[in-house]
This record gives C-alpha cells, sequence and structure tokens, in this order.
C-alpha cells in the first residue's frame, strides 16, 4: 500500500486521490481544499516513467497523470484558518533531547526482515509491523517512532526518537484530522530546534467517541460500545484543549500544550475532479 517509484516503475497501491495530489504537489493532506471524496475513493495507478528520468521527476509526472486521467483542476490560495499552536507550557519542555540528529535513509540498503518501504510526502520511509499490530517507522531526517496497541485498555503507546517540533505538530495533526477530518491543523509554535524522545499515551476509546462525535459510522461494539469513551460528548470536544481529550492531557506531560491561534495556511484549492479516470 502506498506510493512506489523505482526506476522506470512508479505504482501508487490502494491509494485516495486526496493522497495522490499530497505527493503530486508537494503538500500536506491540510491543505487540500475540494470534496469529502478525495479521501474516500481509491485508486491502484502502475504508470512506466520515459527513459532517462529519476524519482525527484515523479511529482511532476503525476500532476500530468491527474489532468489527463482525473481531469484535476486546481489552483492555489491562502487564507487564515484556526489552528492548535503548540506552545510551551509553565515550567517549560519536559522531554529529553536527542545527543545527535537523525539521520538520512539509505535507499540503497536491502529491506530487513519483515520491513516495507514507501515514498512520503517528505522523503522515503521505513515501516516494520509486528503482529500484533505494533509497528516501527523510520522517517529518515523526520527521526523514527514504534508504536503499539493494548486491546486490553484501549490504549495506544508510541514512542519517538530523534523528533524535531515541526514532526510532532505534523504527527499531532494526523491524530486530530483521522477521526473524520475535522481536527484542526497542528503548528508548531514552541521555538525548540533540537531533536527529542518523546512518549506519549492516549485512548483509542476518545478516539472513537470523537469519530462517532463527527458522525463518522463506527460499529457499535468497537471501543466498548456506544457508551465507550464519553460518546456524547459535542463534537468541539474533540478539538478544543479543555475538552479533556487524552490527546491533549499527553501533550501536557510533555511540557507542552495546544492553544486555540489563527495561520495563514498556503491551500490548494480542488476545482474539478473526475471520480472515475479515463481508461488507458
Amino acid at each position: 500500500i502506498g506510493p512506489h517509484v523505482e526506476g522506470s516503475r512508479a505504482e501508487y497501491t490502494y491509494m485516495a486521490l486526496r493522497d495522490l495530489i499530497v505527493l503530486a504537489y508537494k503538500v500536506k493532506p491540510f491543505q487540500i481544499t475540494g470534496p469529502d471524496w478525495l479521501n474516500n475513493t481509491r485508486f491502484d495507478i502502475v504508470a512506466k516513467m520515459p527513459e532517462g528520468s529519476t524519482k525527484a521527476d515523479a511529482p511532476k509526472m503525476l500532476q500530468a497523470l491527474l489532468a489527463e486521467r482525473f481531469k484535476l483542476v486546481v489552483h492555489n490560495d491562502s487564507k487564515e484558518n484556526p489552528v492548535l499552536g503548540l506552545v510551551l507550557a509553565k515550567g517549560g519542555s519536559k522531554m529529553k533531547e536527542s545527543a545527535e540528529a537523525p539521520q538520512p535513509i539509505d535507499e540503497s540498503a536491502p529491506l530487513k526482515p519483515g520491513e516495507m518501504k514507501m515514498d512520503g510526502p517528505d522523503g522515503p520511509v521505513r515501516m516494520t509491523v509486528d503482529k500484533n499490530g505494533g509497528a516501527s517507522v523510520n522517517m529518515g531526517l523526520k527521526g523514527s517512532m514504534t508504536y503499539k496497541v493494548d486491546q486490553a485498555t484501549m490504549s495506544m503507546h508510541l514512542d519517538a526518537t530523534q523528533l524535531a517540533m515541526d514532526g510532532l505538530a505534523d504527527m499531532l495533526t494526523q491524530f486530530s484530522q483521522m477521526t473524520g477530518g475535522g481536527g484542526r491543523r497542528v503548528v508548531d509554535m514552541t521555538g525548540l530546534k533540537g531533536y527529542y524522545q518523546v512518549a506519549i499515551d492516549f485512548s483509542l476509546a476518545d478516539l472513537i467517541a470523537m469519530a462517532r462525535a463527527q458522525g463518522v459510522d463506527v460499529p457499535a461494539g468497537v471501543g466498548g460500545g456506544a457508551g465507550a469513551g464519553n460518546a456524547a460528548r459535542p463534537a468541539d470536544a474533540a478539538s478544543d484543549p479543555s475538552g479533556g481529550r487524552s490527546i491533549f492531557d499527553a501533550v501536557q506531560a510533555l511540557g507542552l500544550k495546544l492553544e486555540s491561534r489563527k495561520a495563514v495556511t498556503e491551500q490548494l484549492i480542488v476545482d474539478h475532479a473526475e471520480k472515475t479516470p479515463t481508461e488507458n
């Protein structure tokens, strides 16, 4: 699953059109404004790149493919949006700074047993998934992280090493938006320039409750039923630091906090896209 570009072959497997646009235009998911189906309809694409092409040429070629096959039309805009500012809490950071900066991934190195590789918007990523559903992820210059799920307590524990604060903000944005897309973008406003060891625990039941509050159809048996994780809380509690959500508690345990702010965001507006691409 995901993007793989090697030699003259480019494969994009089981990817939503929004994710394809992210790769083609080198933007973040929160920067794309378009219809909801962009995130729900998935595609498999296999393309042959022209002779002499390199991986660096793939985004521009993907742009051309999306325009030709999906009739994609976009334009750039910028506007002020509500965000969550990641700032230092009173007393300052409680994170331990890493002694060394992360190293880039050597794409020529052979894969380890069970390891997968993919191309992310910020560079190559290598991941290993264990049989219990946990995983370790090497993001190269953005650091590394491992996570594991405890089904008994319906919680997730995440450990990250050599993580920059913009990487933490990106990660928190994903958690904020993974419950249906209603979460706000998290923006690093800490002023911290180093790389840090970060440990976060948060409740899967709360994430499921947040998803239900935003209208996502989560089966009643998941997460302990409809009453689990305070499912009746209002939808805006998911993005309000005062709502007591465990993800915000976890951030506070790092000596940080999330505050409601506004920031100008560069947006890629989708003017038109076809749900059914033209055939070869």
